[in-house]
């Protein structure tokens, strides 16, 4: 060992000095049990932890976190095998960080000092911090790539183009996506970068997206966020523990979609970048802007209803004909429902001084039909529409989760 090894040493390589040592073998003993436990100090402590496996992704039904990396690929590889491999080590390097522990075998310091390390360490003092990162797959992959245009779901199509949109090639798309969500940005950084670095030669970023300040939660016991408009965001949105809810409108069950089985448990992720004119915004007047919305602006209670608060039953026949909450009502599209999981964006100035700003829109749905009717209702008569500009859009099939030896979309390649 080197001396700049010996000073280096990672979480691995020091529970394996103090394994050698007689003296230490105690605190050995007790350091490596840490080390494999994903609830240790190691990964962060318990409740920092979110388990990675399950019947379906985390990061759909989870807790809202603090922050998002959001990034889309193109797969640049035309081999299945190159494709195969590179999902299997995703998801070896994905269950690692949501445990808290360092990627690869050496870590972020337990390698030759000649080679670049496994982990790049952004990450190595930090807690899990609820780390989730779900994988989804593009229209786009289905193609005569990698034999896999048999096996496309009928509702996985690229979204039609809306009214008013004003969508960008460079940030619409991609054959695959990653969405990493934590409470700490480093940590979500830190998971996107390390899974775009061991895509090389295989699949590089298409685009990508920063996400603070969630818009959306999915969590009853928190209170609901706010969009940079000032307004709670996602009062109506399904709560992650509602069994009943998230099977009628998020998970997908195959049904007669032969080609759609290996999706069974997941789900279908829409993305939009929603541009805000802040500046607009901020010169119009408080009672409009309520009207706009639909929804009193300090509570978050729904206009037209006495005494109402931010729960109560929304009276739509009440609300503004244009109004944002009247249009998307579930009542107005077959009792759909989305589940959101949005996010504020501020991506510096345009250079004219004003805000580059906005909401990083996702929703899961079992159906993309049921955000197609929502989207296009609120396109064509949306009060709002005069302060927003959609200037990204993206459509991916979540595959279900996966068990302790699984890997993402297993179902996909095996069947």
């Amino acid at each position: 060992m080197s001396p700049r090894q010996a000073g280096h040493l990672s979480r691995r390589g020091l529970f394996g000095v103090l394994g050698g040592s007689v003296a230490g073998a105690a605190v050995a003993g007790g350091a490596v049990a840490c080390a494999n436990d994903p609830s240790g100090p190691g990964a962060g402590g318990g409740a920092q932890a979110v388990d990675f496996h399950g019947d379906h992704q985390s990061g759909i039904a989870t807790p809202v976190q603090a922050n998002l990396h959001f990034a889309a690929f193109d797969v640049t590889a035309s081999d299945r095998g190159a494709l195969v491999d590179l999902l299997q080590r995703w998801t070896v390097a994905a269950r690692a960080m949501s445990a808290g522990r360092e990627v690869g075998e050496s870590g972020v310091a337990g390698g030759d000092e000649l080679a670049p390390p496994d982990d790049t360490g952004e990450a190595l003092d930090l807690p899990a911090s609820r780390l989730t990162v779900t994988v989804g797959l593009g229209p786009s992959l289905f193609d005569d790539r990698f034999g896999l245009a048999d096996r496309r779901p009928a509702a996985l199509s690229d979204l039609p183009v809306f009214p008013g949109d004003a969508l960008e090639e460079t940030r619409s798309g991609g054959d695959l996506c990653v969405q990493a969500c934590a409470d700490d940005p480093q940590v979500a950084v830190h998971a996107v970068r390390t899974l775009t670095r061991m895509a090389a030669g295989t699949a590089a970023v298409r685009w990508a997206q920063l996400g603070f300040g969630k818009a959306a939660s999915t969590d009853a016991t928190t209170p609901t966020p706010r969009n940079l408009f000032g307004f709670k965001d996602g009062t109506s949105n399904p709560q992650g523990d509602d069994a009943g809810v998230l099977g009628e409108h998020v998970w997908v069950d195959g049904g007669d979609d032969a080609a759609a089985g290996w999706l069974a448990g997941g789900s279908y992720l829409v993305a939009r970048r929603i541009e805000m004119l802040i500046e607009t915004w901020d010169r119009t007047p408080l009672g409009e802007q309520e009207d706009l919305v639909g929804r009193t602006k300090a509570e978050g209670a729904p206009l037209g209803v006495a005494d109402a608060q931010e729960h109560d039953e929304v009276d739509v026949s009440a609300l503004p004909a244009t109004s944002h909450v009247r249009l998307a009502h579930p009542s107005r599209h077959g009792g759909a429902q989305l589940l959101r999981r949005g996010y504020n964006y501020v991506d510096g100035s345009d250079g004219l001084g004003r805000l580059d700003a906005g909401l990083f829109f996702i929703s899961y749905q079992r159906d993309p039909a049921a955000f197609v009717s929502v989207q296009s209702a609120l396109a064509r008569d949306d009060g709002l529409n005069e302060y927003l500009k959609h200037t990204g859009s993206g459509i991916w099939a979540v595959p279900p989760g996966v068990g302790e030896d699984g890997w993402w979309a297993q179902g996909l390649f095996e069947a």
